[in-house]
């Protein structure tokens, strides 16, 4: 990577043709180091989203990399509730997939709305309900903010999602 950025006619920000830049593959296979690397370059914008509005924090936090969360989130560049193009947001993927970690660093911030659905109104608590992650579901419980009763679109409240799936 060094010898890469190290010559001028390499875009440390380019994009492929999904929209992808190197910062937003490195937080998916949760390289510390070259998040560094590459948010020390001004020219490496750290919300650049891809074609489908995913941007690098919410891979690192799909993906449960606590350490790539911390750091793109100590620059306070990067905004902690940014959703993609469906709404989801990184609290919401990290809801999904059952994350402790990230989820407690995530809630952590103001920004960030524990309640905010995706664009089907499933908020995060149905998604960790859903998926039987018990831990990220008290972990969302443990804020006066989330409404364990909040339907989605459907009227489906995360209490359903956790029967259906056997939770």
């Amino acid at each position: 990577m060094k010898i890469l950025l190290g010559r001028e006619e390499v875009d440390p920000d380019k994009t492929d043709d999904c929209g992808r830049t190197p910062l937003l593959f490195t937080p998916e296979n949760g390289h510390e180091g070259v998040v560094k690397i590459l948010l020390a370059r001004e020219e490496v914008n750290p919300n650049k989203p891809d074609n489908y509005g995913q941007a690098p924090l919410l891979y690192a936090a799909s993906h449960g990399y606590e350490g790539v969360v911390k750091i793109l989130l100590g620059g306070e560049v990067v905004s902690p509730d940014k959703p993609d193009r469906d709404g989801r947001t990184p609290l919401l993927f990290t809801s999904r997939n059952g994350h402790e970690g990230v989820a407690k660093i995530l809630l952590a911030r103001e920004e960030v709305n524990p309640n905010k659905p995706d664009n089907y109104g499933q908020a995060p608590l149905s998604y960790a309900a859903s998926h039987g992650y018990e831990g990220v579901v008290k972990i969302l419980l443990g804020g006066e903010e989330v409404n364990p009763d909040k339907p989605n679109s459907y009227g489906q409240t995360a209490l359903s999602f956790a029967s259906w799936n056997g939770h």
